[in-house]
């Protein structure tokens, strides 16, 4: 019974799960945040692996916006592999993991620190190689995650990277925003039933698009990844910007194409977006909280929260998981036994 899974019952401890970390780790990120800005830092690093690195496209908008750092994602088998690893200048590098235990991303941390570098850890896993690598740790207090499909190690990620932001800003306003999150998410929790019916319809679905921009180009690569994973969908994320540059030719009658959009000052360039969708004859699903947008989808899939902008990936990625977890349902998957996967994957 799709209930009883690990994967139905980690979606809905979400909202529980966050006021966990808030409760557990605001007050330490405050600290974090005071040191760190101490020290010379004009740029940062992420390392990190799946649905980890779709928490470090995140931070790349977040930390861009609203820090003015800029953010690279690191690349792995520099440090592995070639034995090449660039040249750390005052740099904050973060390693994202669930686990702690992938060789490649202990390794970067491992190097920004020998280099001395300014070095973070965000894992499920406080006593993780990872972890031990590293400076300072911002443990996600998620407890076990026995789903193979990771959610709410990605949320407590996401939290955790605004949480971190907050501080470096010294924004109130952004802490009091980032406690209402939970409430926010449960609110979502409550469109499953609206959103499995919706899953019946691309029951037959083999191909599709997800497309999301700013913020929440991270949403549509972590719902791609969910989709893939676990239905077995080929299913591509691109931003809107990306997807127009080539890849529309894909589009043609009824293509499927998932539109994350929420309202902010995206929200114009999506409604163009989405129209040159519906001229070529697109089938538009569009996950929204702006009626004008909904108006226009041959799935609307309507939000009924408003969050910031900066905020929106925490929430919007929710309906994101409840759509992956009942197509997977409908095409007779089971949800807790993604073919050829594993929990912890180790790469080098």
């Amino acid at each position: 019974m799709l209930t009883q899974s690990h994967l139905y019952q980690e979606i809905h401890s979400q909202p529980a799960v966050l006021e966990n970390l808030l409760r557990a780790e605001r007050d330490h990120i405050r600290r974090i945040g005071a040191t760190l800005q101490t020290q010379r830092i004009t740029n940062v690093f992420i390392a990190a692996r799946g649905t980890s690195d779709n928490a470090g496209r995140y931070a790349q908008y977040l930390f861009g916006a609203v820090n003015r750092l800029p953010v690279g994602l690191a690349t792995p088998s520099l440090y592995t592999i070639y034995k090449r690893p660039p040249l750390f200048q005052d740099a904050l590098v973060i390693g994202i993991s669930q686990s702690g235990a992938s060789p490649d991303i202990v390794s970067v941390i491992a190097q920004a620190s020998q280099q001395g570098a300014v070095t973070l850890a965000i894992t499920n896993e406080p006593t993780s190689p990872l972890a031990q690598a590293a400076q300072h740790i911002i443990p996600l207090h998620a407890g076990a995650e026995r789903s193979v499909a990771a959610t709410k190690t990605y949320t407590t990620q996401l939290m955790a990277l605004a949480l971190l932001s907050a501080a470096l800003a010294n924004d109130e306003t952004m802490f009091d925003a980032l406690a209402q999150a939970p409430a926010q998410m449960a609110r979502l929790l409550e469109l499953n039933d609206v959103i499995a019916r919706a899953a019946e319809r691309y029951r037959y679905m083999r191909v599709c698009v997800v497309i999301g921009r700013g913020y929440n180009y991270a949403t549509a690569f972590e719902m791609a990844l969910k989709i893939k994973e676990l239905t077995y969908v080929l299913a591509e994320p691109y931003s809107s910007a990306d997807f127009m540059h080539g890849p529309v030719a894909l589009v043609e009658e009824a293509f499927p194409t998932i539109v994350v959009a929420p309202s902010g000052l995206m929200q114009t360039e999506m409604r163009g977006f989405i129209e040159t969708l519906q001229a070529r004859g697109a089938e538009v699903i569009v996950l929204s909280d702006a009626a004008e947008l909904l108006a226009l989808a041959r799935m609307p899939l309507r939000m009924t929260v408003t969050t910031p902008e900066w905020l929106s990936p925490l929430v919007t990625i929710v309906p994101g998981q409840l759509f992956a977890m009942h197509l997977a349902n409908v095409r007779d998957y089971d949800v807790d036994r993604p073919r050829g996967l594993k929990k912890v994957t180790e790469t080098r």
